[in-house]
């Protein structure tokens, strides 16, 4: 499958660049940007990575859990990034009840965007939409 390009923009000095772990990953590690640690729970927790993305209209990017945070109880969920969304990037995360908790530091790998390469740039372009997101199209 051909790469799609995506542009990306660090919101803050310690964001980290998505990165393949190794040559054949398809997946791109997306980063915790933190300050301080963020313990998490039962219920899902947005965990930012310090960076915005812009991609190609009619290109479905997705950020997909990462198998070696659901192997120990932290879920993450899949979400969707529009084509017109200029905000933080973040990953939702939650633990299952048994584990009851799991610490997340600044540059914890978090989650993952698959098939992508990665530009960074100074500004993205502007939509109509920004940094409108996570509900703001409606909730129906």
């Amino acid at each position: 499958m051909d790469q799609i390009e995506l542009r990306w923009r660090r919101l803050r000095p310690n964001a980290l660049l998505p990165e393949q772990q190794t040559a054949l990953a398809s997946g791109y590690d997306l980063h915790a940007c933190l300050d301080e640690p963020l313990v998490r729970g039962t219920m899902p927790t947005r965990v930012p990575t310090g960076v915005a993305i812009a991609s190609p209209a009619g290109i479905d990017v997705q950020v997909r859990p990462r198998s070696g945070l659901f192997a120990r109880g932290v879920i993450g969920t899949v979400g969707t990034l529009d084509a017109d969304y200029r905000g933080e990037l973040f990953v939702t995360l939650y633990c299952l009840p048994d584990l009851g908790s799991f610490e997340i530091t600044d540059g914890d790998r978090i989650g993952q965007i698959v098939d992508a390469s990665w530009l960074e740039v100074e500004e993205l372009d502007e939509t109509v939409r920004g940094a409108g997101g996570h509900g703001s199209t409606g909730l129906r």
